[in-house]
């Protein structure tokens, strides 16, 4: 199984789902997907197998992934403070992977039914349906 994380900026959030998805399944790989050097590296500190960075590299590792791990906000263009393009959020809706997102609001985006949760509940979450994910599709 394929796995991504995608984020930006900081790379926090991308960095704590590496971290949750190698606690639940230390030998999964994954790939980290950084917008930006720092988010990739943090995310490679975190545990990420390998990584990559940039648009273009984020569009190639989508056509092939399995599960596709980040915020909401890699599904619309522009979020992040512009730092997904139109691509990016084209190449995440358009991969036929699995799509495992943390609900952020500051992403711009707002999902009737999820309440506001504390992020590292939501962190928690993601990893333990993405690792259910990777467990189905190896049986």
């Amino acid at each position: 199984m394929k796995l991504v994380v995608i984020d930006g900026q900081g790379g926090g959030v991308g960095k704590s789902l590496v971290a949750a998805v190698k606690q639940l399944m230390p030998a999964q790989q994954v790939i980290a997907l950084g917008t930006n050097v720092q988010a990739t590296a943090a995310m490679l500190r975190a545990g990420a197998d390998a990584g990559a960075t940039g648009e273009s590299a984020i569009r190639y590792q989508c056509k092939t992934a399995d599960v596709i791990m980040g915020v909401t906000g890699i599904l619309h263009a522009n979020a992040m403070m512009g730092e997904i393009s139109p691509g990016i959020a084209a190449a995440v809706s358009l991969s036929e992977g699995q799509k495992v997102l943390v609900p952020l609001e500051r992403c711009g985006l707002r999902i009737a039914g999820v309440g506001k949760q504390p992020l590292d509940s939501l962190i928690r979450e993601a990893a333990r349906i993405a690792c259910a994910i990777c467990t189905e599709n190896r049986s």
